[in-house]
């Protein structure tokens, strides 16, 4: 089992790089004008696990509160890793942990309070194989040779709610909204 806790942010930046490669991160969170306590945390770290070099990184962006956000940091990278079927099939296991965790929250939502949060993951895996996942607004950036490219898509229900409804969906301002994350595969 691998800590993936990262940190509570409160307009916080931070830095690191791999043990392997020159591979570097970066991250900078700022509390908005909103007349409430920060609600975001974050994943940015390097760790071992089965022999691989994995880099984590992670923004949670709660709304309503901050115990939606603080279980994904707690608890969706453990789920992601801890499926068998992560070293074969990446994207699947993403896929299904996501919906996992999704299920969890809402099988606590009286626990948790009626707030939610926006997530966007990124693991890379021996500084070769990157995998991105979100839903949401919040965004993976990668800089390749100092330029920025944007890795992920905004997810806004209002202006995807036609494709939602037709897939039997719906929007509310339920909690819960892991399900069918965007997930992107990148290799070296």
């Amino acid at each position: 089992v691998v800590d993936v806790v990262g940190g509570r942010s409160s307009c916080s930046s931070g830095k690191g790089r791999s043990h392997q490669a020159s591979v570097k991160y970066g991250f900078s969170l700022v509390k908005g004008k909103a007349n409430h306590p920060m609600e975001d945390y974050h994943v940015a770290k390097f760790v071992q696990m089965q022999g691989h070099e994995l880099g984590l990184f992670a923004i949670y962006d709660g709304h309503l509160g901050d115990s939606v956000p603080a279980y994904l940091q707690k608890n969706l990278f453990s789920n992601i890793l801890k499926d068998e079927e992560f070293w074969t099939d990446p994207s699947r296991s993403i896929s299904k942990a996501y919906e996992r965790t999704d299920q969890a929250i809402l099988s606590h939502s009286p626990d948790l309070g009626r707030g939610g949060s926006t997530a966007v993951t990124a693991i890379l895996i021996d500084n070769r194989k990157l995998w991105i996942a979100n839903v949401g607004d919040s965004r993976a950036v990668l800089s390749k040779k100092g330029q920025a490219v944007q890795m992920t898509i905004d997810h806004e229900p209002n202006t995807e709610r036609g494709s939602i409804e037709n897939r039997g969906g719906f929007v509310s301002n339920m909690p819960g909204s892991l399900t069918n994350p965007e997930v992107y595969g990148i290799c070296s």
